[in-house]
């Protein structure tokens, strides 16, 4: 049945496979430091859906804002900035710094909070 080294081989190759398949993960940008499954609560949390419609959040349908439809596949943000895991992060964190006198608030986002929030906003395709 193998040697014991080729068993503890596969038991850990096993392993790695059961976690790599774990459903309980939401996937975000690649190389991109973001939790989106926190960043989902997050979006909650910040009340998000009041001013934009977001797939997937119950009770998110804001129509202040434009819709967060696919927002991971746009090539720009607020019609101005390249989209990008960093820019959106850095959108959420302060959207004033980034564009002065647009419509979208500083919310008092911290960054951490942001980044998982956009880690979320890129798994919408």
């Amino acid at each position: 049945m193998g040697t014991p080294t080729t068993r503890s081989l596969i038991a850990s190759l096993l392993a790695l496979t059961a976690v790599a398949c774990d459903k309980g993960t939401a996937a975000g940008p690649d190389n991109f430091i973001g939790d989106a499954r926190r960043g989902t609560d997050l979006v909650k949390k910040y009340q998000c859906g009041g001013c934009h419609d977001i797939p997937g959040i119950a009770g998110a349908d804001g129509n202040v804002g434009p819709p967060l439809h696919r927002i991971g596949t746009r090539t720009y943000i607020a019609g101005y900035m390249q989209n990008s895991p960093d820019n959106m992060a850095d959108w959420i964190e302060d959207p004033q710094r980034a564009l002065p006198g647009n419509a979208m608030p500083r919310m008092g986002i911290p960054q951490k909070d942001a980044r998982d929030i956009a880690a979320f906003l890129y798994t919408l395709k």
